[in-house]
């Protein structure tokens, strides 16, 4: 059984990234970009129930060498049952011009304020944990009218949501314990609604395949191959234009 969950979820996840690329090569234009992604998270538990959020991300392109996002987000937790954990937070973003073709059209660097409603529930299937997290943002992002600006000088307001299905899986035993190592397989969709939003109803995806190791209650780490897509709220040259964005992603999490 186990063996057959972990082949549907990778066959899933490969069907969506073929799809992704059929899409890309029906009329439109597109840049690739190799990147590396760094994240750190931390929660500290208050109670039973209550426990706050921390985390940074340094994300770049030429997998290390040049920026393209840094991420901070933070956030409080609230547990309503054993399997379904509720957040609600606040983030920053500050999104580099990057690539052949900035997300930008006049290419300034430009920040974010985001403010999000996050439920995620957990739902193992024998020896492998499945999760949904479903993630509500409101959204102000900066920009400029001006061709020769070189900061924002106002916001934009947007809605998004986003919706995650992952599944970790034990390589000793039919649970993750301390010091043994995991493999995890995630795919995110991301969809923009409202008067504001263009040419990217769909927003973005995101697939990760991982390999992981959990040190103790406190510390595990995890790595592998990252796939972003990202669809401009823009035409480029009368094209619907994406991003394709490949490579390494990192991430460590400290519970205390």
């Amino acid at each position: 059984m186990s063996k057959s969950i972990i082949f549907n979820t990778l066959l899933f996840l490969l069907i969506i990234s073929g799809s992704n690329t059929i899409l890309a090569q029906n009329n439109r234009a597109r840049d690739d970009n190799q990147i590396g992604w760094y994240a750190f998270f931390l929660n500290y538990k208050i109670d039973d129930k209550w426990s706050v959020h921390g985390e940074f991300q340094l994300r770049r392109t030429d997998w290390v060498l040049d920026p393209q996002q840094n991420l901070y987000r933070t956030g409080i937790n609230y547990k309503i049952h054993p399997q379904v954990v509720l957040r609600f937070g606040y983030a920053f973003i500050d999104t580099f011009n990057y690539g052949d073709v900035p997300l930008a059209g006049n290419g300034i660097r430009f920040p974010e304020h985001r403010i999000f409603q996050m439920a995620t529930i957990s739902n193992p299937v024998g020896a492998i944990a499945l999760s949904h997290r479903f993630m509500l943002e409101q959204r102000w992002v900066g920009r400029s009218l001006d061709p020769n600006a070189t900061r924002s000088d106002e916001y934009v307001y947007l809605n998004r949501i986003r919706y995650m299905f992952r599944a970790d899986i034990p390589l000793k035993g039919n649970t993750l314990d301390n010091k043994e190592p995991y493999l995890a397989a995630y795919d995110e969709i991301f969809i923009g609604f409202g008067k504001n939003v263009n040419q990217n109803v769909f927003d973005q995806n995101r697939i990760g395949l991982l390999a992981g190791y959990r040190f103790s209650n406190t510390a595990r780490v995890e790595g592998g191959y990252f796939n972003q897509i990202v669809q401009f709220g823009r035409l480029v040259d009368g094209k619907n234009f994406f991003q394709y964005n490949k490579g390494l992603i990192v991430m460590t999490y400290i519970n205390f």
